[in-house]
């Protein structure tokens, strides 16, 4: 017995031995490191992966990036862009999918290409035949240099996005658009049927999307009755009110969101409630 505890000791031993010395194998960093990006879009996602080359001294844009070539923006493998749900870039309809983010530079413009064979080692082997898209946008001068390649989201809503690339002095600008508004609904009269209804979403979304308000101060006025002593709930119904044109009762709504936010010391929501109250004397 002792000889079998023995061997099996020295087995798992060896195993873990071979497992440290597995982790502990020796690296080295790329000289442009590679990030990923992912942006929450409508009901789907959008996940960027790109390698960040740094300017380093050099001439970037028509130097080490000539003029009028395809670039695999970024550097090593192609930049691969994911997205889970169909979208519009720039006007033009993509299906969900994985593609291939190439560009074309120039002074004042940029071509932007989808590609439909996803996981390229650079440009090299490049098929213009398969491409999915191709479309162009301005140039955006940018005062402060950029030493690393960065792509970027923002102005991000349910239902439009900006991506950014910005290198050196350059930038671009593409706009994403998403049209699940119609399934969300679907969605939200679903979800309204159940047990646990999410009021807060939902009212916010009508509300944001400017879509029936009148829905929308329903379910305020039932999650009041849910929780009374909410203050967020006292925001949206005071929002929608004064969205409908009725200042008086948004006020009233708001100064009794701020009562209760000061009462459980929420002074997040205590100051959202006032900005309703001075938004509203202002109108």
């Amino acid at each position: 017995m002792k000889k079998h505890l023995l061997y099996l000791f020295t087995f798992l031993f060896t195993c873990f031995t071979f497992i440290t010395y597995a982790q502990d194998e020796p690296r080295i960093p790329e000289a442009s490191s590679t990030q990923t990006i992912i942006q929450d879009f409508g009901l789907g996602k959008i996940t960027i992966t790109y390698s960040r080359p740094n300017v380093k001294d050099r001439k970037i844009f028509g130097g080490i990036n000539p003029f009028g070539e395809v670039w695999r923006t970024g550097a090593n493998a192609a930049t691969i862009i994911t997205f889970t749900e169909n979208v519009i870039i720039e006007g033009h309809n993509v299906p969900a999918g994985t593609y291939s983010l190439f560009t074309i530079p120039e002074p004042d413009e940029w071509t932007i290409i989808l590609n439909k064979t996803a996981k390229q080692w650079g440009a090299y082997s490049y098929k213009q035949a398969d491409d999915l898209v191709r479309f162009k946008v301005k140039t955006i001068k940018v005062n402060e240099k950029r030493e690393t390649f960065t792509m970027q989201f923002a102005n991000a809503t349910t239902k439009s996005n900006d991506l950014y690339m910005v290198w050196d002095h350059t930038a671009v600008k593409i706009n994403l658009k998403t049209d699940d508004d119609a399934l969300i609904t679907e969605n939200i009269d679903k979800l309204m049927e159940g047990v646990n209804k999410p009021y807060f979403n939902a009212i916010q979304y009508y509300y944001e999307n400017d879509k029936d308000l009148n829905k929308a101060m329903k379910w305020a006025l039932e999650a009041e009755k849910e929780e009374p002593k909410a203050p967020w709930f006292k925001l949206w119904k005071a929002r929608i009110q004064l969205k409908m044109g009725n200042k008086s009762a948004a006020i009233a709504t708001a100064q009794e969101g701020v009562r209760l936010a000061n009462a459980s010391n929420d002074d997040e929501y205590a100051r959202l409630n006032n900005a309703v109250i001075e938004q509203a004397k202002n109108k």
